[in-house]
């Protein structure tokens, strides 16, 4: 049984997952990151049938987005990391699973996937039944913050402390981690999402135009920053905005300037470094010592956001580097555990063990 448990292990794909609230990223153990795409399902409204014969995922479901007819709800099925819909959940990791694993003549696959830290046993189940259910062999779990840092080439089995803040699109996790453990860790259920939301509820107050989630998106990409421009090298900006005015119900358009985008989105980021400063608080001297040296690494999509790096290393008096390309961070933690099993086990939660 063992020879033959290896035999299909070599044989079948090793899959990682970073099932994030805003995008889903996949690797594998052969080719890497393979596919990036929003967590996003369009199903009939009222039920949970996947349009387009369960194609109506990621990509395709985001296009609809606040654009769809009465009948159709573009969903996305996990608020702050979380399962908040099982099925629609299940339908996507499947969708994923056989978008990548068409080569692997039928053999179900290994699974790696990256959960929030702190989460219930029961948001845990969630997803690896969810996992199962989609075709998935065998499921494991392993901690965001450990995955990013993994990902971000930390040396997390050093007995000396690494910080990792982690900013996705539902949750942020910091974590100071030693000896391949979290030794002090929070999950803050802000990220990518409130600054959004952020940017549309300055626009409907200030401007009374209604505009949707990826419009607010497309504001904060293109001028946003919580810091002046001016101590980042570069000149205050500002752009039109189109939407639908509260006051007629008629398409509209505003101008909006980078500074006022910067004010609506400083108190989120003030939210997270407040929750830096807790875990920094609470980290044992001789590893906060290490981190004078070390300092922060920044992983997720939101470490893009413009003067994040230099707002926390001014406020926290503490190095900043923002990860090689942050947004698969997590994403390549999983695909490390998929090339080193054996030796990174002890990072992992086996999904069979839960509950």
């Amino acid at each position: 049984m063992a020879f033959f448990n290896k035999l299909v292990g070599a044989l079948s794909q090793d899959i990682g997952i970073d099932l994030g609230t805003a995008n889903t990223v996949v690797s594998t153990r052969k080719e890497g990151i393979v596919l990036c795409e929003p967590s996003v399902v369009a199903v009939r409204k009222g039920t949970d049938e996947v349009l387009m014969n369960g194609m109506a995922v990621g990509n395709t479901a985001k296009k609809m987005l606040d654009k769809v007819p009465g009948n159709v709800e573009a969903i996305r099925p996990l608020k702050h990391g979380v399962i908040s819909s099982f099925d629609i959940t299940e339908a996507m990791i499947s969708y994923f699973i056989r978008k990548v694993n068409d080569r692997s003549w039928g053999l179900k696959p290994r699974l790696i996937v990256s959960v929030p830290m702190g989460i219930t046993t029961v948001e845990k189940t969630a997803v690896v039944q969810s996992c199962e259910r989609a075709g998935a062999r065998e499921v494991y779990l392993i901690e965001q913050p450990m995955a990013a840092a993994l990902g971000a080439g930390l040396p997390i089995s050093d007995p000396a402390g690494s910080m990792i803040v982690d900013i996705g699109g539902g949750t942020t996790d910091v974590a100071v981690i030693s000896l391949s453990g979290c030794v002090e860790y929070r999950t803050l259920p802000i990220a990518g999402d409130e600054l959004n939301a952020a940017v549309v509820a300055h626009m409907k107050e200030h401007y009374n135009l209604l505009v949707g989630e990826q419009t607010a998106e497309r504001i904060k990409i293109a001028i946003g920053s919580v810091v002046p421009m001016e101590a980042l090298g570069q000149e205050e900006m500002a752009m039109e905005v189109r939407g639908r005015s509260t006051i007629t119900s008629l398409p509209d358009r505003a101008e909006i300037t980078s500074i006022e985008v910067r004010n609506c989105l400083r108190p989120v980021a003030d939210t997270i470094i407040e929750t830096i400063k807790e875990v920094l608080r609470a980290t044992p001297a001789e590893l906060a010592a290490d981190l004078v040296e070390r300092g922060i690494m920044l992983g997720g999509g939101g470490a893009y956001l413009r003067g994040l790096d230099y707002l926390i290393e001014k406020t926290v008096n503490l190095p900043v580097r923002i990860a090689k390309e942050p947004l698969y961070s997590v994403a390549r933690g999983t695909a490390f555990v998929t090339e080193s099993f054996e030796e990174l086990r002890d990072v992992l939660e086996f999904g069979g063990d839960i509950g």
